[in-house]
């Protein structure tokens, strides 16, 4: 069964949709529901006759926590109370704010209350990243009635909030969305004319639907953001898209060939990327990562290029780099959204500031064009194990000589290429952090091996 949605790959002004990318939302932004009944999940709370509900539809306010999984809607419910109780609606990122900003929102706040008689809802979005200091400085505003005081946690608020505040605010669990709740989002967004695709000429089966809805795991907005990538990659048949199991297949991977609507931006906002790093300018760097994020990239793409920056641009001048990057890495699988992204940025802002070699990219580069284009050279016998009596009496390890045993651990003279590549370099490390120190070391190396390599020659004659 396809699920076909209206003609039209076009704009009124025959331009490609989505093309003018000044005005470009994620889709997951432009499906936030409006009212409540596009509002899908949470029927334990906002069910007909619900308390929340009938507050809600009442106009009647109260503080509260809500405390759920990504993606199940916690701020877009937060605005939609402010919606329907006519509140003004003031955003704080508890990752980001700081004493400050809870400050400003509050003068805010009293100003709105003053001059228009007007309530306003202070939301804080992973508000269990605030410190006590923080939540205590709004608590008395929250006690007062100068902010009707909304916080959104993904972690039990009876671990991260401190009782005072808890007290004051009603908590109410929000759960992951179920695949039919997930399915049907998904067909909202395909068939809405304005905000979605129904605009757009899209042939998608309902087994598609149902895959897509699985790999969200409950979470709304990562399902929006996977339906806006298989629409991105699909390919144009008939005046349609096509999204088939191998579009979805790549977009749940996250092995998708394009990133929005351009087609080559998601490759030149990487390249950006990139090169910001290796240019060592960490506030262009933050800016293409968060670029990125913004589009709706996969946090572990990133993770993963950050690494190979790492061992490409910045490799052994300064090898912590690489630790780092695989932090990183690690953190945004443990921890996910919003945590793993700052430990990525983290790793982007360090990569960018580290001292810079390519040497060991172009030493590899090279060792592996040698290989290939190359014969291939036997494995000198001196350097050949001999674990046998046979091989011992074939001069297997014969003349081999244990370094750790040698004057600086180091047995000068000694061969390890195949004779016909004798002398062959490919690594030569750049004047920059640690590769100077290695640079100064290999050279000392090279002069002992240079002055053995003499003395032999004499005692040949």
């Amino acid at each position: 069964m396809c699920c076909k949605m209206n003609k039209g790959l076009f704009d009124d002004n025959q331009e490609p949709l989505g093309k003018d990318k000044s005005r470009y939302q994620p889709l997951a932004s432009r499906m936030r529901p409006q009212m409540l009944e596009e509002f899908r999940g949470q029927a334990h709370i906002l069910a007909t006759g619900k308390p929340l509900r009938d507050a809600l539809e009442q106009g009647i306010l109260h503080s509260m926590v809500f405390w759920g999984p990504p993606g199940v809607g916690k701020t877009t419910l937060a605005k939609l109370i402010a919606r329907y109780t006519d509140a003004d609606f003031v955003s704080l990122s508890a990752v980001l704010a700081g004493v400050k900003d809870i400050r400003e929102a509050v003068a805010r706040a009293q100003a709105t209350r003053t001059q228009f008689g007007r309530n306003t809802i202070l939301f804080v979005d992973e508000v269990h990243r605030f410190n006590k200091s923080q939540q205590d400085a709004f608590l008395p505003y929250v006690e007062d009635g100068t902010i009707v005081f909304i916080g959104a946690t993904t972690e039990n608020p009876s671990f991260e909030l401190n009782n005072a505040l808890l007290s004051r605010a009603r908590l109410y669990v929000l759960k992951a969305l179920g695949s039919e709740e997930i399915q049907q989002i998904l067909q909202q967004a395909l068939s809405d004319n304005e905000r979605g695709f129904g605009q757009v000429s899209i042939e998608i089966s309902t087994d598609e639907i149902n895959t897509l809805a699985a790999a969200a795991n409950g979470d709304a907005r990562r399902a929006l953001n996977l339906l806006e990538l298989a629409v991105d990659t699909a390919s144009e048949r008939e005046g349609s898209l096509w999204i088939d199991e191998r579009v979805i297949s790549n977009v749940i991977s996250g092995d998708f060939k394009r990133f929005d609507k351009g087609g080559d931006v998601f490759y030149e906002q990487i390249s950006a990327l990139h090169k910001s790093v290796r240019g060592s300018d960490p506030d262009a760097s933050l800016y293409w990562f968060a670029r990125m994020l913004d589009g709706g990239c996969d946090p572990l793409y990133i993770a993963r290029r950050v690494v190979r920056m790492a061992s490409e641009d910045v490799g052994n001048a300064d090898p912590r780099a690489l630790h780092l990057a695989l932090n990183a890495w690690e953190v945004q699988e443990r921890l996910g959204s919003p945590e793993g992204e700052l430990a990525v940025a983290q790793a982007v802002v360090y990569l960018a500031c580290a001292a810079k070699s390519n040497a060991v990219y172009l030493a590899y580069k090279s060792a592996m064009a040698d290989v290939k284009e190359g014969a291939d050279h036997d494995v000198p016998m001196h350097l050949r194990n001999a674990p046998t009596s046979v091989m011992k009496e074939l001069d297997y390890g014969a003349g081999y000589r244990y370094a750790h045993d040698e004057d600086n651990g180091f047995a000068a003279g000694e061969m390890y290429f195949p004779e016909e590549l004798t002398g062959s370099r490919y690594y030569h490390p750049v004047g920059r952090g640690l590769e100077i120190r290695i640079k100064e070391k290999l050279d000392y190396f090279r002069e002992l091996n240079a002055k053995a390599s003499q003395k032999r020659y004499r005692d040949k004659r």
